[in-house]
């Protein structure tokens, strides 16, 4: 390759600096730069091959001497071979060796004076070319005659020198012309180089100023230096949040100690209320009022938190416990058709108040036709039924005993109710006067069934429950508290004390088990998710007599022909205690006043006995159906309990026109929008409320307030208080519902510390009640814990160590 020497590129470089401008010059220090180092890489190649060709030819001439030399030696003195035997001396054997060196000399010779020819090339001279002609055409052919006369005119003393480097291009062009398609890179930096020769420094600016990378850095910058005031992002939770959401989900916790959810909410009021004008109002979307403004707080640290949790991308999925009860086989919400499983702690014959409502509500609910239902009752051994069940009446199959209960309802709501019935093993405790449950409830339904669940006395169910968690089980679960157990623990020896334990467990179990918790009202414990609401009617055939008796009123005709009764259970607590107090305190008062009284129970003979000996016009009958016809026509109904949650004989006297005197009590405050219900607050005050009753005739019942005792009313209540008419119009199961006009609604993927409370509760719950011994020292029936071996009989169940094997033991 031919270079020009530094002076003409010199002389080049100046003249096309002068006449083209800076891309010319550009390009001729480019070229400058790769000539020189492609002519070092050239210097460098043939010194070391002309070093070892100098080896080559050293080597090749040694060799020659030695092969020189050593065919002269053979030429001089053959070799001769020594004699070893008188044979040998005899008969010489020829010459092989020289005979051989004789026939190779000429060849030998003949690759001598090949190897020594000047013609002849030890190796190929290897062709070392790089081919410019594309450089050439991308700066020569571009710069173009114009140009290059432009630089001869300006300049004699460049004019040879450059003429030379156009005379160097267009042979290189001629001999390397063919690799220029290579080259478009060049092309493509001359043209850009061009294009900003051409522009001038103002617009060469705003075209940075307006660059992609330019608008990254400004971007990035300005997010590095924004005012934390005007940001739009999401703030972290500061330290009174944080202090204020821990308070919240520990209310449960500090109710144990004392602590109400009052004060516990003033203190969360109170944290919040320290970031009314900062960051907590600036996380709110525009147009949403701050949550000091807000009726409901709570729900405003809600979507608080979970503003801050979506701004995190968190994805919450499940609690430290889920899947230790996990069922795999749940019901699929995807289903049309939902399932309803209605759980209660009694069973007709029993007339009482959870064996009675309960069967109600799965009739009702069964109506509708939009899910399924089926109503899970205790089954008792023939020597329990023998305990439990009126008139010795006993059943020797569970279908005996469903036939019973099936005519029992169809009797009296008038319709063939689509529902199913199933027993699960039950005791009797004498101690308690309950049924305890034996064994895992849970199992009962199946798991294709398990989507909702309503257990009616959630915390006598799981007293000693030991089997699968509830809401682990199924999608949603709604206890419904019928007993105000504590008013009952207290009349006992030790009540005190019992009744505080009593509570306590009660939260506990119903905080691990239940989604949400009806109370029927204020008269029962303050328990967990609890909110108040009647969901109880009466029974069809109530509200038909009330009817009848107001049409006969209409008549004229006398509709009463008796005074007053008293109907309940005849034990202590179910209200026979303040009845004899108030009569025998106002005996004078209510000269003349007799009262008829129906009931069994065990106290029976000690309260007609305390009657007797204080000389009370109490006429003591045997119970009865409180529909029966001997008692219709009662016109005053009187209960003074003040242990019920809410009476269902009160609604029942209410729902057939008559007049009822009752105690000035939370468990009545449902029936005071009624006009014939007369409440009394002192002795005094019940004297006159009977007197006012005897004296009057009670009004007919508008057809509004006679809806509102009917279970069809009571069926609406429950589904809007325990969210099922909103989980069964949607297809998701256990959705929280929060407020409708915020724009920013709860996260589901914000984690609950109340779900993980709960599940621990539920686990703790879970290892205690397997212990026979603990169980035992809290007051449980012996051999609850599983079924025995008449359940299984009648039940015709697998054994409970078949059922559910313990390996390893």
């Amino acid at each position: 390759m031919n270079f020009k020497p530094p002076e003409a590129r010199s002389a080049s470089s100046t003249a096309t600096l002068y006449g083209s401008g800076g891309s010319t010059v550009t390009a001729e220090k480019a070229l400058s730069f790769i000539s020189k180092g492609w002519r070092e890489v050239r210097s460098s190649a043939d010194a070391d091959l002309q070093l070892l060709k100098n080896r080559a030819n050293s080597f090749k001439n040694l060799a020659d001497r030695e092969l020189e030399n050593f065919l002269n030696s053979a030429s001089k003195s053959p070799f001769s071979v020594p004699s070893i035997t008188a044979s040998a001396t005899l008969n010489p054997a020829p010459h092989a060796e020289i005979d051989f060196v004789r026939k190779l000399q000429p060849k030998l010779s003949e690759i001598r004076r090949a190897y020594s020819s000047p013609d002849f090339k030890f190796y190929p001279r290897p062709q070392i070319k790089v081919n410019l002609s594309s450089i050439r055409n991308a700066i020569v052919a571009e710069v173009g005659e114009d140009e290059e006369d432009e630089v001869e005119d300006e300049s004699d003393r460049f004019t040879n020198s450059s003429t030379t480097t156009r005379v160097r291009f267009k042979e290189r062009a001629r001999e390397e012309g063919q690799f220029g398609e290579f080259w478009e890179p060049i092309k493509t930096i001359k043209s850009r180089l061009r294009e900003l020769e051409n522009k001038s420094s103002s617009e060469i600016l705003e075209g940075i100023k307006n660059s992609e990378f330019v608008e990254k850095v400004k971007s990035s910058l300005k997010a590095i230096c924004k005012d934390p005031y005007e940001s739009k992002e999401v703030p972290p939770l500061d330290v009174p949040e944080l202090l204020a959401c821990l308070v919240r989900q520990s209310s449960p916790l500090l109710d144990q100690f004392g602590i109400n959810k009052g004060i516990s909410d003033k203190i969360v009021e109170s944290l919040c209320s320290k970031r009314k004008n900062q960051l907590l109002l600036r996380s709110l979307p525009a147009g949403e009022s701050s949550m000091i403004e807000s009726e409901n707080i709570n729900d405003e640290l809600d979507i608080r938190l979970a503003s801050v949790v979506q701004s995190t991308g968190h994805c919450y999925e499940g609690g430290f416990w889920s899947g230790l009860w996990s069922d795999f086989g749940k019901h699929d919400v995807s289903d049309k058709k939902r399932h309803v499983a209605i759980v209660t702690t009694a069973s007709l014959p029993w007339m009482t108040g959870t064996a009675v409502n309960p069967l109600f509500r799965a009739a009702y609910l069964a109506k509708s036709a939009q899910q399924d239902v089926t109503l899970l009752v205790p089954w008792l051994c023939k020597s329990d039924q023998e305990l439990v069940y009126p008139n010795n009446l006993t059943f020797s199959s569970p279908e005996e005993q469903e036939s019973y209960i099936r005519s029992w309802l169809e009797e009296r709501v008038g319709f063939k109710a689509d529902f199913n019935i199933s027993f699960y093993p039950g005791k009797f405790s004498k101690a308690r006067r309950s049924i305890i449950p034996a064994g895992d409830t849970s199992q009962f339904i199946s798991s294709k069934d398990a989507d909702i669940a309503i257990l009616e006395e959630p915390e006598h169910l799981n007293w000693y429950h030991h089997g699968k968690r509830w809401t682990d089980k199924f999608n949603h679960v709604v206890g419904v508290v019928h007993t105000n157990y504590l008013e009952y623990i207290k009349r006992e020896k030790n009540g005190a004390l019992q009744a505080f334990l009593v509570k306590h467990i009660n939260n506990w179990v119903v905080k691990a088990y239940c989604h949400k918790v009806l109370r029927l009202s204020a008269a029962t414990q303050d328990l967990p998710k609890s909110v108040i609401c009647n969901v109880h009617g009466v029974n069809p055939k109530f509200l038909r007599i009330g009817e009848k008796v107001a049409a006969e009123k209409e008549r004229g005709e006398q509709t009463f022909s008796k005074g007053a009764y008293f109907l309940g259970k005849m034990v202590w607590a179910k209200g026979y205690k303040e009845l004899i107090d108030l009569l025998s305190k106002h005996k004078k008062d209510l000269d003349g006043f007799n009262l008829d009284v129906y009931g069994n129970g065990e106290d029976a003979h000690e309260v007609q006995s305390t009657a007797k000996r204080l000389n009370l016009s109490l006429n003591f009958m045997k119970g009865r159906d409180h529909a029966d016809d001997s008692l219709q026509g009662y016109k005053i109904f009187i209960n003074p309990s003040v242990s019920d949650v809410l009476c269902t004989a009160t609604a029942e006297a209410l729902a057939m026109g008559k007049f009822v005197v009752c105690a000035d009590h939370p468990s009545n405050d449902f029936f005071r929008e009624f006009p014939n219900c007369l409440t009394y607050k002192t002795p005094e005050d019940f004297v006159a409320k009977v007197k006012e009753a005897m004296a009057k005739e009670p009004e007919p019942l508008t057809p509004e307030q006679r809806y509102n005792l009917s279970w069809e009313a009571a069926t609406q209540r429950f589904m809007e208080y325990s969210d099922l008419d909103k989980i069964l119009s949607n297809s998701g199961v256990g959705r929280r519902f929060g407020r409708r006009n915020s724009s920013l609604t709860k996260s589901a993927s914000m984690p609950n510390l109340n779900e993980l409370v709960d599940g621990g509760l539920a686990f703790a719950h879970y290892c205690l009640t397997g212990n026979e011994f603990l169980r035992l020292c809290t007051g449980a029936t012996p051999g609850t814990r599983d079924y025995d071996k008449q359940h299984c009989k009648d039940l015709r169940l697998l054994p409970p160590h078949v059922e559910n094997p313990i390996y390893g033991w």
